[in-house]
């Protein structure tokens, strides 16, 4: 018997790590996949930049021992780097309650990567964490025995 095969389509959307993704977690760490450092040059430090106006995060690539440069550390077992960049969060008062990735990344003609925290997305990973989803101890007493302890 003769099959009546159809062939599915290919979405154009590319796959995770085919794509270029980088998240901010409140610690302070900006976690690139291997990938995106690869994109962005594999630079072994970074200057960290601020835009105030358009609340945009940016990422200069700079050689180690260079003034302000910030180290890019490994992340993971699969290639994936990382900056502490905490200092950055308290400098200029960015408020990250939860891992932010940021779906319109971008590396500029000065070859600056920009993070835009205003189109930043909380991380789907993050949000289905389920250390999150557990309701704290006391949430299952009643008002009068939170007292009792």
């Amino acid at each position: 018997m003769k099959g009546n095969w159809v062939r599915c389509p290919k979405d154009k959307t590319r796959g995770v790590w085919a794509a270029m993704h980088v998240s901010l977690n409140r610690d302070g760490h900006i976690c690139l996949t291997k990938r995106t450092w690869e994109r962005f040059g594999a630079p072994k430090a970074v200057h960290l930049l601020f835009d105030k106006a358009n609340q945009r995060i940016g990422l200069q690539a700079t050689a180690l021992g260079i003034r302000d440069a910030y180290a890019i550390g490994p992340s993971g077992p699969r290639g994936g780097k990382m900056i502490r960049a905490y200092r950055l969060l308290q400098e200029f008062n960015i408020d990250v309650r939860e891992t932010l990735e940021f779906p319109e990344l971008e590396i500029d003609i000065d070859g600056i990567m920009i993070l835009d925290l205003r189109t930043a997305a909380i991380s789907r990973r993050s949000a289905n964490n389920h250390m999150r989803k557990r309701s704290p101890p006391h949430a299952a007493l009643r008002p009068d025995d939170r007292s009792r302890g």
